[in-house]
Parts: structure tokens; C-alpha cells; sequence
């Protein structure tokens, strides 16, 4: 049997998340999820891999409002309304997708350059913005908010306690930003989920999720380290790319909650890494 054991939403792309008892699945994902993102003078989207203090910025949602503080002064903070009023929009730029994002305000851009040292500007995905899943991939023009690619990442806790066997220090799973971790199973189960449902919830398993140097960092200390990157090279690597964690879509709204359990509807076949034989 698979539970779910942890939900987490990230309201601003690449900054600190929270972890949710229940959240509402939307069309392009949890309900807040990424709905946020901060750019540089190009329009482009700002990460951790660029700017690894971008970890040290937290986020709570507290009276329909997003508060942000740094790890290490929480009491100066900004608040910005959850759903910003229509205002002017840009074109911004997330990996090879350009989309129309809504700029937040004059006093959120001074906030975020002061703290985080660097020119930026924070947007808001308003929800006329149709940011489209891959169409390699989609299985029914999905749409995404700001999140890398897709709107839900998955990940079983099985395998990260398979990871942290392998590893010199283990790790929290906040080094993967998942929205969903289940339990139950053999690690990895996740590879292999075609579909899955949760409650009447119905999500696809469309791709392994790529991994990269943003695993690397310490999200308390924004320090970089080798791993996990070094250990799962040796075991998780196909064609120099490096997986943990699958990619989901789904094709209903809902309420998901801690607790719920997950069926399995239907598994398609292990991928085989490096050095695997079937």
C-alpha cells in the first residue's frame, strides 16, 4: 500500500518551500505552487544554480498573504497578496518557454535585491498565463506555472532511504523539492508509475526527473557539496543525466491530503541505467 506522507508547495521558484497537510490540485498544479518566480534585466528566470542564497529566503502564507524573511533575520520581511491585482505584464523566459507574468511591485524588487545581493525583479503568474507542458509529453495540453516543466514532482520515500544508505551524511528530502513523497513499496517505485490515483485523482508518470547541481546545496547554508550528485552518478545515470524522482501530470482537481492513499492503475517498464543489465 502507498500513502502519501509529506505535500510541500514552493510559492516563489527556487526559494524555500513549505510542507502542506492538504493542498488543492489545480490545473497547472498545488494551489500557490510556483506561482511566483523572481528574474534578472533579461527577464529570465533566477534559481538557486545561479544563486545559491536564494535558499535562505523562506516563505509562509499566513491570512491569504505570502510572507517572505531570511532564515536569519525573520523579522524583516515582505508580504505580498497571494493573488496580486491585475496589473502590467512582460514577457519572461523559463528554460526555452516565453510567457507573460505579471510584475508584483517596485518595493518586492528593492526587498529581494537588497537581501539577496543581485538585480531582480519578482512576477506572479496570473491565471490567464497558459504556460504549456512539453507536448512530447503532455497527454492533454497540461499547463505548468513556473516550475521547471511540469506541474507535479514525485518521489518515494523508499528511495530516498535507498539514496542515504549510499550516501556519507544522509540527506533531507528539501534537497529535491518534491510536491509529493509517498511511502510504502521498494525504492524507486516511482520509475515505473504510468498512473496513479489518488482519491479520484488521476496522475501519469511521463518522465524521469533530471537532476542537477541545485541537489548539491545545503538549503540551511546555502555551502555546496558533491552529493548526492557523486553517489547517484554510480547508479542513477543514463545518456550523462543523473534521475531521482518522477516527473507526474494529471487530469483532475482535487483535494490531496497527508495520509491519502495512492493505487497504482497501471506501471510501464523500469528504465535501465548505466551499467544496468535487464
Amino acid at each position: 500500500m502507498y500513502n502519501i506522507s509529506n505535500i510541500f508547495i514552493y510559492p516563489i521558484k527556487s526559494l524555500g518551500g513549505i510542507e502542506v497537510f492538504l493542498a488543492q490540485l489545480t490545473d497547472r498544479g498545488l494551489q500557490y505552487d510556483r506561482r511566483f518566480m523572481l528574474i534578472d534585466s533579461s527577464n529570465h528566470f533566477l534559481t538557486q544554480r545561479q544563486h545559491p542564497q536564494m535558499c535562505l529566503l523562506q516563505t509562509a502564507i499566513e491570512d491569504n498573504q505570502l510572507v517572505i524573511y531570511h532564515k536569519n533575520d525573520s523579522v524583516d520581511k515582505i508580504v505580498v497578496s497571494l493573488q496580486p491585482a491585475p496589473g502590467a505584464t512582460i514577457k519572461v523566459q523559463v528554460w526555452e518557454d516565453e510567457c507573460e507574468a505579471q510584475v508584483v511591485s517596485a518595493a518586492a524588487d528593492e526587498w529581494f535585491c537588497d537581501k539577496l545581493s543581485i538585480q531582480c525583479r519578482l512576477v506572479y503568474m496570473p491565471d490567464e498565463t497558459r504556460r504549456k507542458v512539453d507536448g512530447q509529453f503532455a497527454l492533454n495540453d497540461q499547463v505548468a506555472s513556473f516550475a521547471d516543466a511540469y506541474p507535479l514532482l514525485m518521489i518515494g520515500q523508499a528511495s530516498l532511504d535507498d539514496l542515504n544508505k549510499r550516501l556519507p551524511e544522509p540527506l533531507p528530502v528539501s534537497r529535491f523539492r518534491p510536491n509529493i513523497v509517498f511511502t510504502g513499496g521498494q525504492p524507486y517505485d516511482e520509475d515505473t508509475m504510468e498512473q496513479a490515483r489518488i482519491k479520484k485523482i488521476d496522475l501519469y508518470g511521463v518522465k524521469l526527473c533530471s537532476r542537477c547541481v541545485l541537489t548539491t546545496i545545503d538549503q540551511s547554508t546555502a555551502v555546496k557539496s558533491k552529493e548526492p550528485l557523486k553517489t547517484l552518478s554510480g547508479y542513477r545515470m543514463k545518456n550523462n543525466k543523473i534521475y531521482f524522482g518522477q516527473n507526474m501530470l494529471h487530469s483532475q482537481k482535487g483535494l490531496i491530503t497527508v495520509g491519502d492513499e495512492m493505487e497504482i492503475i497501471k506501471t510501464k517498464e523500469r528504465v535501465l541505467f548505466d551499467g544496468q543489465q535487464s
